[in-house]
C-alpha cells in the first residue's frame, strides 16, 4: 500500500479526492489519488517506478502492479492569471491543500491506516444533503479554473446532486468565461456529461447554468422550437432530444449521444409554419443539419473520422421512415452501410423520444438478420477492374455499370460472378 509506505517513512498521507467522496456514496472508486507531504524528491526515492508528470506542482505518477496513482505533494495556489494555471505553487499542509481544492465533496481526506476521514471543508455535510457547492468564495474557485463550471454540472449529474445556489448563481454570471477555455478541454469534459444514466441531467443542468448557451449556442436554440404534436407530442425538440438521452443504452457507441444532439440541430433554423393548415415543417433540416453537425464537431476538435460518421448519420436519419416502402436494393444498401448500427441506434432512440412506435426499427432488425444469413450479398460481385478487362472504356460509365449490378446483386437477380461478368458482356455487345 502506497499510504503505508509513505507513512513508514514518517510522512503523513492521505486518499483524497473522488476515491474519499465515492466510498462514502457506497460507489466503487475508479482510481485512488493521495496527497502527502512527501516531496516530488523524496516519493521519487521510495517507489522504484514513477512519472513525473507535474513534478513543478509536485504532482508524481508512482506505478505499482501494472496500476497509476497520483501522488501530490500538499500545495497551496494563487494568483491564477488564465484561468487554469497557478502563477504561484507553495507546498504546504494537508489543511490548505484541502481548501485549495475545487467542490467540498471532492475536498475530503481519508487516512486508510487509521480508517479516518477529515474534513476541512465541510465536505461530509454536503454530501448528506446531496449537494455540490464550492469550497470558499464560488467566484473565486471558478476563476483558478473556468472549466470547473463544466465540473460543477458534470458532478451533480452524476452523482443526483443539486447545485448550492450561490454556486448556482455564480456559474450563471461566469458562464461567458467558458469561451477562453480550450475547445478540447470542453469537448473532454461533454464526452463524460453525455454519459448515461446521467446524460439527459446534464443536458438539462447546462441549460438550467446558462453554459449551454455559451459552448453549444446551436443546442440551446433548440428549446422553445415547436414540433407537430402528431410526431413529436413531447414538446419542443429540447425535450426530444432530452428524452432520447434518458434512453441511451448502459454502454453506447461513443458516437451515439453526439447522434442524438445533433440529428435534429437545424430543425431551429429550417422552422416554418404552413400558412394552410398550420402544420410545423423542417425542411431539409437533415441536409442542413448535416453541414451543422460537421461544423459544431470541427469546433470541439473532434477526430475528421468522427465528425465524419456522425454528420452521415445526421444527414441520414429521416430516410428510416421510408424503410416500409424501400426496393430491396435501396433496403440493403441502407443496412450494409457501416454506420448502419449507429443509425439503427439513433432510430430506436428517435422513435421512443417522440411517438414511441418501433413498428420500422423491429422491421429493419429483421431484415438485418436475414441479410446477414446470405453472405454471398455482401461483397460487391465485380470490380471496376472487371469491367476495364472486358473492355469498358475509362470513364463515368464505370461506376454506373457497377452501381447497377450492384442493385441487381442486392434484389438477387444476379447471385454470383460469372452472372454478373455475363450480364457485363451482354451489355457490352448492345452498345
Amino acid at each position: 500500500m502506497i499510504v503505508r509506505r509513505l507513512r513508514d517513512a514518517g510522512f503523513e498521507a492521505f486518499w483524497v479526492g473522488g476515491c474519499v467522496r465515492d466510498r462514502l456514496l457506497g460507489r466503487e472508486p475508479t482510481d485512488y489519488d493521495i496527497a502527502t507531504n512527501a516531496r516530488p524528491e523524496q516519493v521519487e526515492q521510495l517507489f522504484a517506478k514513477t512519472v513525473p508528470v507535474g513534478r513543478q506542482f509536485g504532482v508524481v505518477l508512482v506505478v505499482e502492479d501494472g496500476f497509476q496513482f497520483q501522488v501530490a505533494t500538499f500545495r497551496a495556489e494563487a494568483h491564477y492569471a488564465d484561468g487554469r494555471h497557478p502563477g504561484h505553487v507553495e507546498f504546504a499542509d494537508a489543511r490548505a491543500d484541502a481548501l485549495r481544492r475545487d467542490f467540498t465533496v471532492n475536498g475530503l481526506f481519508y487516512d486508510p491506516v487509521g480508517q479516518e476521514v477529515h474534513d476541512w471543508v465541510g465536505g461530509e455535510a454536503d454530501l448528506k444533503a446531496r449537494v455540490v457547492r464550492t469550497i470558499g468564495e464560488p467566484g473565486e474557485r471558478f476563476a483558478e479554473d473556468h472549466l470547473r463550471l463544466l465540473r460543477a454540472v458534470r458532478l451533480a449529474a452524476q452523482l443526483g446532486f443539486q447545485i448550492e445556489r450561490r454556486t448556482f448563481e455564480a456559474m450563471g454570471t461566469l458562464a461567458p468565461k467558458l469561451r477562453v477555455i480550450s475547445a478540447e478541454r470542453i469537448r473532454d469534459e461533454l464526452l463524460k456529461l453525455f454519459q448515461p444514466p446521467h446524460a439527459a441531467r446534464g443536458l438539462e443542468l447546462l441549460r438550467d447554468t446558462g453554459l449551454l448557451r455559451e459552448i453549444l449556442p446551436e443546442l440551446h436554440a433548440t428549446i422553445g422550437c415547436e414540433q407537430s404534436p402528431p410526431y413529436h407530442p413531447e414538446g419542443d425538440v429540447f425535450r426530444h432530444l432530452v428524452l432520447m438521452l434518458e434512453q441511451l443504452p448502459g454502454d453506447p457507441d461513443p458516437r451515439l449521444p453526439w447522434a442524438v444532439l445533433l440529428h435534429d440541430i437545424a430543425k431551429p433554423v429550417t422552422a416554418s409554419r404552413d400558412p394552410d393548415s398550420g402544420a410545423i415543417r423542417f425542411y431539409e433540416h437533415e441536409r442542413v443539419g448535416e453541414t451543422m453537425t460537421q461544423e459544431i464537431l470541427a469546433r470541439l476538435r473532434f477526430p475528421r473520422k468522427q465528425i465524419d460518421e456522425v454528420a452521415f448519420v445526421v444527414r441520414h436519419h429521416m430516410q428510416f421512415k421510408d424503410a416500409l416502402d424501400m426496393r430491396q436494393s435501396t433496403l440493403r444498401r441502407m443496412l450494409l452501410r457501416p454506420t448502419f448500427p449507429l443509425e439503427l441506434e439513433l432510430h430506436r432512440l428517435d422513435c421512443l423520444g417522440s411517438h414511441g412506435r418501433l413498428d420500422i426499427y423491429q422491421f429493419l432488425v429483421q431484415q438485418a438478420g436475414e441479410l446477414a444469413k446470405k453472405p454471398e450479398v455482401i461483397p460487391p460481385l465485380l470490380t471496376g477492374d472487371d469491367l476495364l478487362a472486358l473492355g469498358l472504356k475509362p470513364g463515368p460509365e464505370v461506376g454506373r455499370w457497377l452501381a447497377d449490378i450492384r442493385d441487381l446483386q442486392l434484389q438477387e437477380t444476379l447471385t454470383d460472378r460469372e452472372q454478373a461478368l455475363a450480364w457485363a458482356r451482354s451489355r457490352l455487345a448492345s452498345t
